[in-house]
């Protein structure tokens, strides 16, 4: 079975690589990637293994974001110091989600987890996951990384998320403003949808930041929120319909 590892930590790789070998000695690990950036161009130009082992936090962003940038066909099994990310995990192509240091019985149960999957066929996997991800729409909470730090940013608490030349922001309803690793079309895919809008290629809006909404040219509508935005939020003529629907609770 060929695997990739993709970890920055290099003990944390040195232990996965040790356990693999000393517990699937026919397994091969044909590359060990440091970060997003590295994935995202091995997947490009490399045949996909049988099975990734995939770190969630990596030195250059979330593991979330090769799936938005990369077709990642193959199995997934994330490792990582947290247990905030499990839902996560299962909107891609996850098997299995492993806490470290890893364990050799973990271990061995996403091997067979794998196995099992293969014979049962993954589609039908694949069917059942996407059934508990939307079933368990809408996120409790985001986690922010600024420096060395990790920060949980509550959904309720954001007023709005925003993207320019491919960044993407959130604003908090006190005003404070954090880098955000995720793009809008992923971070929309997790918000509760009574709750946020999609107002625009740039914006996604809380229903609690909304101050007042004016009419704007061209039969668009402006809405103006509670704290300072980088542009003015404009929805589209298109668009008017489905925000007055969402505004008014109508569905």
């Amino acid at each position: 079975m060929r695997v990739v590892i993709v970890e920055d930590e290099t003990a944390a790789a040195v232990n996965l690589v040790s356990l693999l070998r000393q517990t699937f000695p026919r397994m091969e690990v044909v590359a060990q990637l440091e970060s997003v950036t590295d994935t995202v161009e091995w997947f490009s130009e490399n045949e996909a293994p049988e099975l990734v082992f995939m770190d969630i936090h990596l030195a250059d962003g979330s593991a979330f974001s090769v799936f938005e940038k990369a077709e990642i066909t193959c199995p997934v099994v994330f490792t990582t110091a947290y247990d905030q990310y499990a839902l996560d995990a299962f909107r891609v192509n996850s098997i299995d989600y492993l806490l470290k240091p890893i364990k050799e019985s973990d271990l061995r149960r996403a091997v067979e987890k794998l196995e099992h999957l293969t014979r049962a066929g993954m589609g039908e996997y694949s069917r059942r996951i996407g059934e508990l991800v939307r079933s368990q729409r809408g996120a409790q909470a985001f986690l922010v990384y600024v420096k060395d730090r990790i920060i949980p940013l509550k959904t309720e608490d954001i007023a709005y998320l925003y993207s320019s030349n491919e960044k993407v922001a959130v604003c908090t309803l006190k005003g404070e403003h954090f880098p955000f690793d995720r793009t809008l079309d992923a971070v929309m895919a997790q918000l509760p949808e009574e709750g946020f809008f999609r107002a625009n290629r740039q914006f996604v809006i809380s229903r609690e930041a909304i101050a007042d909404i004016s009419v704007w040219f061209g039969n668009r509508l402006s809405v103006n929120l509670s704290v300072e935005v980088p542009e003015k939020v404009v929805i589209s003529k298109a668009r008017v319909p489905e925000f007055k629907r969402w505004i008014s609770g109508i569905r």
